[in-house]
Order: C-alpha cells, then sequence, then structure tokens
C-alpha cells in the first residue's frame, strides 16, 4: 500500500526540531563544516599561489571530510528518530567508514541509469538531422525531452538526494535502497514531494530565525566592541566573519580591513558562529529527511 499524507506523518516531520537537542550530532556536524572549512582555505591559498596539485588535494579532503562527516551525523540523527540510545561519536565514524560506501554505489547506479536515458535521448537528437523523419521526430521529442528531464531533475531534489542517506543510516544496503527509490519513484513521488516540501519549509523557518539572531546579536556585539568599548575595529570586519568571509575576502572587495590580533580574532570568532548557523537548519534538514525514510518505511519505525 502507497504511504499517505497523515497528521502523524507530519507530525513526525515536525519532530525534527527536536535534532536540535541532539549534542553530539551537533558537535559532529559543527566539527564536520569547520575542518572542511579550514581545508577549503587551504585549497584556496595553494590555488592562490598557482600551486594547482596542493589545491586539489586539500579540496579532495575537505570533500571527504564532509562526506563522511555528514554520514557520522547522519547516524548519529538515525538514532535519535528510531528511539534508540544515539552512539558515541566515534563509535558513528567508525561505522560511517564502513558504510557509507554504500551511498556512492547507490548514487551511481542512479548516475548511470540517468546516463542511459540521456545517451538515449542525445542518440534521438541525432536522428533530428535525417531529411526525412528529422522535423517530425523533433516535433515529438520535444515534449518528451522536457518532461523526461524535468522529471529527472525533481526526483533527484526530492527523492534520491534526501532519502539514499537515511536509507543506508537505517541499515538498509544498496539493493534495498534503489527498490525503495524505484517503488516510490513509481508510485509515491508526490507523496514523497509532499513530505519534503514540510521539511524544506521547516528548515527555512530555522535557517530565517538563526539569520535573525546572527545579524541582530552581530550588530549589537559590533556597537559594543567597537564604539562602546573603543576597539579599533572596522564594524563590516566583525559582520563579514559572521557570514563566513576573511580578511582575503574583505580585501578584494575593499572593505577595511583590521590585520591586527584583534581583528583575526573578531573574525575566528565570527566563523565559528557562521559555522553553528550553519549546523543548527543542516541538523533539522537531515532529521527531516530521517522523518521522511521513516513515515515511508514504517517497519523501521515498529522494528523496536
Amino acid at each position: 500500500m502507497q504511504p499517505k499524507i497523515s497528521l502523524h506523518t507530519l507530525n513526525r516531520v515536525l519532530n525534527s526540531l527536536e535534532a536540535v537537542r541532539n549534542g553530539r550530532a551537533l558537535w559532529a556536524l559543527l566539527a564536520t563544516f569547520c575542518m572542511a572549512g579550514l581545508l577549503l582555505a587551504m585549497a584556496e591559498s595553494s590555488l592562490a599561489k598557482a600551486d594547482g596539485p596542493w589545491g586539489v588535494i586539500w579540496a579532495g579532503l575537505a570533500l571527504t571530510t564532509a562526506f563522511y562527516g555528514i554520514n557520522t551525523t547522519g547516524l548519529l540523527i538515525m538514532d535519535q528518530a528510531l528511539g534508540r540510545p544515539v552512539r558515541d561519536v566515534q563509535d558513528a565514524f567508525t561505522d560511517a567508514l564502513g558504510s557509507a560506501h554504500r551511498v556512492l554505489l547507490t548514487l551511481l547506479v542512479v548516475v548511470l541509469g540517468a546516463i542511459l536515458g540521456l545517451g538515449l535521448l542525445l542518440g534521438l537528437l541525432w536522428l533530428v538531422r535525417l531529411p526525412v523523419v528529422g522535423t517530425p521526430l523533433f516535433g515529438l521529442l520535444v515534449p518528451v525531452g522536457v518532461v523526461a528531464l524535468g522529471v529527472a531533475s525533481f526526483t533527484v531534489a526530492v527523492l534520491v538526494g534526501p532519502l539514499t542517506g537515511p536509507s543506508v543510516w537505517a541499515g538498509q544496503g544498496v539493493h534495498a535502497t534503489l527498490q525503495l527509490l524505484w517503488r516510490h519513484w513509481r508510485g509515491g513521488l508526490l507523496d514523497v514531494a509532499l513530505l519534503m516540501g514540510a521539511v524544506l519549509v521547516l528548515t527555512a523557518l530555522v535557517s530565517a530565525i538563526v539569520t535573525f539572531v546572527v545579524m541582530t546579536g552581530g550588530r549589537a556585539m559590533a556597537l559594543l566592541a567597537v564604539w562602546v568599548v573603543g576597539i579599533d575595529l572596522p564594524p563590516q570586519q566583525l559582520m563579514a566573519g559572521l557570514f563566513g568571509y576573511g580578511l582575503r575576502s574583505l580585501g578584494a572587495a575593499g572593505a577595511p580591513v583590521a590585520a591586527t590580533p584583534l581583528g583575526m580574532a573578531a573574525v575566528v570568532g565570527g566563523g565559528l558562529v557562521f559555522a553553528l548557523a550553519l549546523v543548527l537548519p543542516g541538523l533539522v534538514y537531515l532529521s527531516g529527511c530521517c522523518a521522511v525514510y521513516l513515515s515511508l518505511k514504517p517497519e523501521e519505525a515498529d522494528a523496536l
């Protein structure tokens, strides 16, 4: 039977807000963003010095850190969603090293299927060059191609991307995950889209709240630190740190920069606030994806 949208299902999605109370998941995702951000900064610095090989290496390490860090966080959130004791971060990281490859293999199969479909479409478009059948064939391919490409993009956004990770975090293998995606693509894509729409709305609300807190708190802190206390620090530098900008970005934009210990401390502290501001909506989104998965596969939640 296909899953139906119900108050219980929506309540499960709303309970995704509880993810912000998962201290282990919060710490894991915060550490992931900080480490990945540091590695990306090192990659940017290497590329700015025309050191391409090291830039590629640092960028690859950043992507690897982000991938395994998100999978570690996902395992911790899935524990919470299933009502199980949340495992230690070290154990979750070890488990992520042993299971995250299933996510890549599942995505690889989906990508290969998409490549085959795109190859078929390109082959038919090549036949448009033929003098007799070219014009009517192109008239048929335009609506077919538009619908096919649009549905494929929509499927990746609301089904493949959000549910592949939670399926693996719940202990499913590649074959079971592919079956889940195929089943809901055939008969439950609209249900998944509506549930993911609710997750995105909830994530956007959390992001708006976090942005309001950062904006108002940052301006108040700039007023106290610069104008009241008398610290020689441009207010733009403090605010830029809160939104993830560094001294290099400020200098390139022509903004005033104070290359002093206090100025560096402001940028570093603001970067920590920026990372935390990303973590909270990220936790809610990952928890929402887990909630949608459990709503579509309720036997996982019942097997407690």
